[in-house]
């Protein structure tokens, strides 16, 4: 009995030496790149709003600076984090400055891939997605 608590004793402090898995995480905004290369100076902040969705952060004194924020972290790696700044003037887009993480689908489904999770069209038979391709059937 004694020897089980001096070897749960030892193993204790290894919990937190990086043998238990971390899972990515990203948090903020997942931005599509044609949505931000769709945008145009002059655009109004409506416009914006249609295209972009809600910004992370409007600040209550400085209306015209939208902030899209977001952050990832793979793993243990550093978090890495971005800012897409927007500016107005008048309530029409003025500039554009910063940078974000564009959605990348393919690399979305990769990781999803690892946990062996699956989407809806995968699970759909070979002959079913044929038939979409070529006639639209559901």
């Amino acid at each position: 009995m004694r020897m089980r608590w001096l070897a749960l004793l030892a193993f204790a402090p290894l919990t937190g030496c990086g043998l238990i898995y971390k899972v990515d995480a990203q948090q903020g905004s997942l931005l599509d790149k044609g949505s931000v290369e769709a945008l145009q100076p002059g655009m109004s902040k409506r416009q914006v709003l249609l295209i972009m969705g809600s910004p992370s952060v409007i600040s209550p004194f400085d209306q015209s600076r939208w902030d899209y924020v977001s952050t990832m972290r793979r793993g243990r790696d550093k978090m890495d984090r971005k800012d897409l700044v927007l500016h107005f003037d008048n309530d029409t887009l003025a500039s554009i400055e910063g940078d974000y993480f564009p959605e990348n689908p393919e690399q979305l489904m990769a990781d999803a891939r690892k946990y062996k999770r699956q989407y809806p069209d995968e699970k759909r038979s070979d002959e079913d997605k044929k038939k979409k391709k070529r006639g639209g059937e559901g």
